[in-house]
């Protein structure tokens, strides 16, 4: 379990690195050291520090330890200085309610983040609305969190599932075939990744020959792959997400599922590609941010001062979740020299990232009618191995802008209820 504090007392796994890295930033100046009198802005985040989503989740927490760091440097938010507090959810909607109450009532956060579990961060977004502290969910896709369930201090920084479906359904369906087997999650997230895809492969004359359902956590796949095989699509979908997206990938190549169909997906994180054996780093994707984006400005120093935390590791899609999360509460805070949560949601609506937060060659700002990000798709091809860099294990073939992949605000269902 994390314990909430500020920047330096996080979870005993990251704070060793973040302590590191943060000297070797040199963020500290003499405003901070005159600043410690001012009671801080505390911000709460909530993610699944530990289980099937502890890698991305601990970074995602990197990621807006930097952001800390930089926002400090500069005066924080309000000449106060930020206070960082991580509670683990570890992926259970029940202890994300309790860590989430726990740090709106009794640590008594301005903002909060989280979570990367979709179910989760539904459930702590009833909490955050109950409460009426503004609320970014950072890694959380299912649409309905922008969408049927969107609440006014609700904002969110990863695509949505219909977001990524749209990016790279056309291309999997003409490059790939037009029968469609899926092994999904079943949680949300999966559900509604599912019927994304599902739509998109109807609309382009597809048909699905099954769906697997898996459980969260599961680590044998030889039964949901054995009915994928049966089913003889052109491509089997692999929608699992952190270790479960690991262990299906690795009996997929064991199998020998990937030498009689395709096997592709919609999202891929980088902490996947990491963990699993070369064999396995196979097929078409999307990610949800790069680290590769040659004359992209801000890019090579978010990578470099990340590296400098993660003990010489890439950043991820999950640190830039993070530190745009966090960046997105002090920038809206700091332009409106106000903490009230109905004034900066509502200044949020078309609120732009800038260039050193955005890292990414469109334009990216939070869209008024369902407070979703626009935010980019990378879509391309997994590696076997780096060419230049051991971690660049992605070719990035096309950047689609969040505009050209995101349904209409019109069509998300969203009604946004502001306070009387």
């Amino acid at each position: 379990m994390a314990t909430p504090g500020i920047v330096g007392r996080l979870d005993r796994r990251t704070v060793l690195r973040g302590a590191a890295a943060l000297g070797g930033l040199q963020v500290a100046s003499p405003f901070i050291i005159k600043a410690r009198a001012e009671t801080p802005i505390r911000i709460g985040m909530v993610d699944p520090l530990t289980g099937v989503y502890a890698a991305v989740a601990q970074n995602e927490v990197t990621g807006a330890k930097l952001a800390v760091a930089e926002a400090n440097a500069k005066g924080g938010i309000l000449g106060r200085p930020i206070e960082l507090l991580v509670e683990d959810s570890a992926n259970d909607v029940g202890t994300g309610v309790q860590k989430a109450r726990k740090l709106i009532e009794r640590d008594q956060v301005t903002f909060l983040i989280g979570d990367v579990n979709s179910g989760v961060a539904q459930a702590i977004a009833q909490v955050s609305n109950e409460k009426k502290v503004l609320h970014i969910v950072s890694g959380g896709h299912t649409d309905t969190i922008t969408g049927s369930d969107c609440k006014w201090n609700v904002y969110r920084v990863c695509n949505t599932t219909s977001m990524e479906a749209n990016s790279i359904s056309e291309l999997l369906f003409s490059k790939y075939g037009k029968k469609w087997h899926f092994i999904t999650p079943d949680y949300a997230f999966g559900h509604t990744l599912q019927q994304a895809a599902l739509a998109d492969l109807t609309k382009l004359g597809g048909t699905m020959t099954g769906n697997e359902l898996t459980p969260l956590g599961t680590s044998d796949f030889s039964a949901y792959l054995i009915k994928a095989r049966a089913a003889n699509p052109d491509v089997v979908l692999v929608l699992p997400q952190g270790s479960d997206m690991v262990n299906c990938l690795k009996q997929v190549v064991q199998f020998g599922l990937n030498k009689q169909m395709h096997v592709a997906g919609l999202q891929q994180e980088l902490e996947s590609l990491e963990a699993m054996p070369p064999e396995a780093r196979i097929g078409i994707w999307m990610f949800e941010w790069y680290w590769k984006q040659p004359g992209v400005p801000g890019v090579d120093k978010f990578v470099a001062d990340i590296r400098k935390m993660n003990g010489g590791r890439v950043p991820t899609a999950r640190h830039w979740f993070g530190y745009t999360s966090l960046h997105t509460f002090v920038g809206v805070a700091n332009q409106e020299k106000s903490l009230d949560a109905v004034t900066l949601a509502r200044a949020l609506g078309n609120f732009e990232l800038p260039p050193e937060v955005k890292l990414q060659p469109n334009k990216c700002y939070y869209r008024s009618g369902d407070h979703q990000l626009m935010t980019s798709a990378f879509v391309g091809e997994a590696q076997p191995q780096g060419k230049d860099d051991p971690e660049d294990l992605f070719r990035v073939d096309n950047v689609i802008p969040g505009d050209k992949t995101a349904p209409a605000e019109s069509a998300t269902g969203c009604k946004v209820q502001w306070p009387a």
